[in-house]
């Protein structure tokens, strides 16, 4: 083995290793949320390219959306890996208004092609659910792409 090809192999480790790193600090750090409010519901938007439907659980707890992703990284025929930096598990939360009172079951979530995962919640023109109250089980949605709307199941 040649110098230059130690170079190169360490290199290769290096630079993998590095790729590593940054997907493990995208595990750990929440994904960037809008939160959007209108006259009728609030809007809650992460931004999750490469992200299918079936990759997504959203969850309305305490006046928090939780978002959890579990990415698959597509095998490439005629390439191999050289730096894996996406992070493949991805989680993400917003706080509504302390002030917000919504229906979490009439909730939607979208996702559109460029993976964009929006979450609509109505507001509870009822009032039956009070600032701060807590479900015993939080709402979860399943995610469909574009216009399909998705209830939040209990």
């Amino acid at each position: 083995m040649s110098l230059e090809d130690i170079g190169t192999s360490v290199g290769d480790a290096l630079y993998r290793q590095i790729g590593r790193a940054n997907g493990h600090v995208q595990r750990y750090r929440s994904l960037s949320v809008d939160v959007l409010e209108g006259e009728s519901a609030y809007l809650v938007v992460f931004d999750a390219p490469g992200t299918e439907p079936d990759d997504v659980q959203v969850r309305y707890l305490d006046g928090n959306v939780k978002i959890r992703i579990e990415r698959f990284r597509e095998f490439r025929d005629g390439y191999r890996m050289r730096f894996p930096g996406r992070g493949m598990a991805l989680d993400g939360e917003a706080e509504l208004p302390s002030d917000a009172i919504v229906d979490p079951d009439a909730g939607t979530a979208t996702l559109s092609e460029s993976g964009t995962v929006r979450i609509e919640i109505p507001k509870d023109v009822s009032g039956t659910e009070t600032e701060g109250s807590e479900r015993a089980d939080p709402a979860v949605a399943t995610v469909s792409s574009d216009a399909d709307e998705v209830a939040v199941d209990d």
